[in-house]
């Protein structure tokens, strides 16, 4: 289930995604005292981030971590946490604490469940998720017609976090699985273009969440807040 936003530049949908982000980690913090906000990579959410962190919250009840990463030093230019830290967690937003995927010592394949578990002491539960999408509908690091992703979907998987070969992307992965991405209590769709406008309309009429697996993200139960411009 979703509801997509469309606004007409960047700038409008980076004000008000920017706006209600802040506002469900406020309401969390003032129901709980913390708030989680995991984010995911790639160059569309770096001026989200850079916006997010001039925005004068109490950040250092905010918990930031990851949707996915590459298995790479966090220090590696190609790396999702080096990417956040540069820019999310900046200016105010530098008061946050800081919870990666990545294991000094150890391959992704040898990383699953420790992962899983450093996620579900340290962010779980979940409160709000930033997906991306790419061209080829992958999300988080669930790439199509991996052989990893009917393990990645099994909801009754207790892993949080699954390593993922992509066959068409460089460098091992981490990734949410499934069940951890639908677990969170605010699920968020950023895309931008009228490319990948076009792949999510797509993915909304496709069952085949193998081809498509945005698809197994938008076509359940939950809802999908979309921000398209």
């Amino acid at each position: 289930m979703t509801n997509l936003k469309k606004f007409k530049n960047k700038e409008e949908l980076l004000e008000e995604l920017s706006s209600d982000i802040v506002e469900l980690l406020q309401d969390e913090i003032e129901e709980k005292g913390k708030a989680s906000l995991l984010v995911s990579g790639g160059s569309t959410p770096k001026p989200l981030f850079q916006k997010l962190s001039n925005i004068d919250i109490p950040w250092e009840k905010v918990i930031i971590s990851l949707v996915d990463d590459r298995w790479l030093e966090p220090t590696h230019k190609d790396s999702n946490e080096l990417l956040v830290k540069e820019n999310l967690m900046q200016n105010f937003a530098s008061k946050a604490k800081f919870v990666g995927m990545f294991i000094e010592g150890k391959t992704a394949y040898e990383s699953d469940e420790d992962c899983s578990l450093t996620y579900e002491d340290n962010v779980f539960p979940f409160d709000v998720i930033i997906l991306g999408m790419g061209g080829d509908s992958h999300t988080a690091s669930l790439f199509p017609e991996n052989e990893k992703l009917k393990e990645a979907y099994d909801l009754k998987n207790e892993n949080l976090c699954i390593s993922i070969k992509p066959d068409t992307a460089p460098y091992d992965r981490m990734s949410l699985t499934l069940g951890a991405i639908l677990s969170a209590k605010n699920i968020i769709l950023h895309i931008e273009g009228e490319e990948k406008l076009k792949v999510y309309e797509e993915a909304l009429n496709s069952k085949d969440i193998f081809k498509t697996p945005i698809s197994a993200v938008l076509n359940n139960e939950r809802l999908i807040e979309v921000y398209h411009a």
